[in-house]
């Protein structure tokens, strides 16, 4: 393919790349997913990813029907690429894609989870040896022999079977001879120097000679200034100078004098470059030689050293999802036919001290109170209760799950969506927000597919009244069209009857707490029509004003609604 071919890459990029490091190369880079190649090559970093993305699985990245959705993608994958154990294996991890095959999608899922396994059982000590040996690798650039390097040090820490399974049957003997081949050889093949005592010599003296040859008239005043006249006498002098100045002996240097030099001058030169020619020639005799021997170890190894780069390679891409999957507690999600059930899920984006939620909409199987059967779930509920993150969490299982990677729940199960349209409550309210918005969500739910609408606060984006009638028709679109749908709103009570197969679901606020923070309930209670509770609110907003005036104002707010609820409220959360 020519580098226009792929998506992303236009005139512009394809001439840096080109001239940067050729086009068979860039393709090479974008079909091993090496971010880090492009970038260096002088593609910004972000474009870079979304290239890879689109050349390594296009049909995938349809599923994102709204910016909010690949944005929950992108930051699931810059979080899990956080754990990535070699920098190609974060590169990796942040171009993939949802996968479109079914069986793909559990490949993908038994590596990750038999690679969380072997990480979580790995004591301390043996985790520092493996971040330890992949960190070298890295510092060594990734090469050939950093990978057989890597490959023999997992060995030596005893890593065997499952993910490491790979470098088993490898024979560490020819691997050892391999690598220390390998330190001398480079990508092009040259020799480095070390690998054998008689080229470096002989490049040393190469190098003296090409020196002198360089400087050949400086050559002629320093012999002059010893005082040497007749021109047999000059032509030894030179012979000695250059002898001792190259560590060469006399002979060698006379073989190489001419025998009809017409002055002083043509002597010198003359003798300089067919003594730094005749040198050149031995180093590239002597550095054949040597290359083939290193070559021969290297090729003993058969097919050990390919199979080392390439098992280093995979072994840190499956290392380093495994790494995420153990520290979040990821888990395998089974299959829905036709809808989205969690168990104890958690949001990825929150810290540590959450409360894990049930929830469902469509069809599923897990033994949770989480009804099944309903196409569309309206939540509503206590204002920062969750309800955002709850839509939020149940994209981030999707999405996760469409790309064979375990999800944060203690069970899931999740259909195959076409399209995910997640949409966030934005507060502008304007026509131009409300049509953005619509020709946002619309489309992918009137198209084909199975598609999956999780929809923040429609209301902020126009009055109520009118957010109440549009919030009816996506409800009942979403129904017609055999898609799911989980909406968030606070117009519940001015909603429609909706139709059979949606129901409401609500949270609950259950005060303040001592500190004055808002004491909420995550858990939704299905079939119920959460409260807003905006005495909580204005019960924190009275014990937290600054003074007497401040506190009068809002005080007459308590009144409005409802002064002995606030008081209520107060005298729960112990404020004095």
């Amino acid at each position: 393919m020519r580098l226009e071919d792929y998506w992303g890459v236009g005139p512009k990029t394809a001439e840096t790349l080109r001239e940067a490091v050729g086009e068979a190369a860039a393709v090479a880079a974008i079909e091993s997913a090496d971010v880090r190649a492009l970038a260096d090559a002088g593609v910004p970093r972000g474009r870079a990813v979304r290239v890879l993305r689109r050349a390594n699985g296009a049909a995938g990245m349809d599923l994102f029907g709204t910016g909010d959705a690949r944005d929950v993608y992108d930051r699931l994958l810059t979080l899990a690429s956080e754990y990535a154990v070699t920098e190609h294996a974060s590169d990796r991890v942040r171009v993939l894609t949802p996968l479109t095959n079914p069986d793909d999608r559990e490949s993908r899922l038994d590596d990750v989870l038999q690679a969380r396994d072997a990480w979580a059982g790995l004591d301390e000590s043996a985790r520092e040896d493996v971040l330890a040996a992949f960190d070298a690798y890295d510092e060594a650039g990734g090469t050939d022999r950093a990978a057989v390097s890597c490959a023999l040090a997992l060995r030596d820490a005893g890593l065997t079977g499952g993910t490491f399974a790979a470098l088993d049957d490898m024979d560490d003997a020819a691997l050892r001879d391999a690598e220390a081949a390998l330190e001398y050889l480079d990508a092009d093949g040259d020799v480095a120097a070390g690998a054998d005592e008689t080229l470096d010599r002989l490049r040393e003296n190469r190098d003296a000679a090409q020196s002198l040859a360089d400087s050949a008239f400086d050559v002629i005043e320093t012999v002059r200034e010893r005082g040497v006249r007749d021109a047999d006498a000059f032509q030894s002098a030179v012979v000695e100078y250059v002898a001792s100045e190259t560590d060469l002996t006399r002979g060698r240097v006379e073989s190489a004098a001419p025998s009809d030099a017409v002055d002083t001058a043509d002597f010198v030169s003359a003798t300089l470059r067919g003594l730094a020619d005749s040198l050149a020639d031995e180093v590239a005799a002597r550095e054949a030689e040597v290359r083939e021997e290193l070559e021969a170890d290297v090729e003993a190894a058969g097919d050990d050293v390919d199979a080392a780069v390439l098992a280093v390679s995979d072994i840190a891409f499956e290392l380093s999802l495994g790494r995420f999957a153990a520290e979040y507690g990821l888990t395998r999600p089974g299959h829905a036919e036709d809808g989205v059930a969690v168990e104890g899920a958690r949001n990825l984006f929150l810290g540590d001290d959450v409360q894990p939620v049930t929830y469902a909409v469509g069809d599923h199987g897990l033994d949770v109170e989480a009804p099944s059967g309903d196409r569309v779930a309206v939540l509503t509920g206590a204002n920062s209760g969750g309800k955002t993150t709850l839509l939020e969490t149940l994209c981030q299982v999707v999405v996760l799950a469409s790309m064979g990677l375990p999800v944060p729940a203690a069970a899931a199960e999740v259909g195959t969506f076409d399209t995910v349209v997640f949409h966030r409550r934005h507060a502008s309210f304007n026509a131009g927000v409300l049509e953005s918005t619509l020709k946002s969500i619309v489309p992918p739910l009137s198209g084909e597919g199975r598609t999956l609408m999780l929809v923040d606060e429609f209301e902020a984006i126009t009055e109520p009244g009118r957010a109440a009638d549009l919030l009816n028709g996506l409800v009942e679109l979403t129904v017609d069209r055999g898609a799911l749908g989980a909406y968030v709103t606070h117009l519940a009570d001015d909603l429609s009857p909706l139709p059979d197969v949606a129901r409401v679901d609500g949270i609950f606020a259950e005060g303040l707490t001592s500190d004055l923070e808002l004491k909420v309930d995550y858990q939704p209670r299905f079939g119920t029509v959460g409260k807003s509770t905006p005495e909580f609110i204005v019960s924190r907003l009275v014990a937290n004003a600054s003074d007497r005036t401040e506190r009068q104002g809002f005080e007459r707010l308590a009144a409005a609604v409802g002064e002995e609820a606030v008081q209520r409220t107060l005298s729960d959360a112990d404020w004095n």
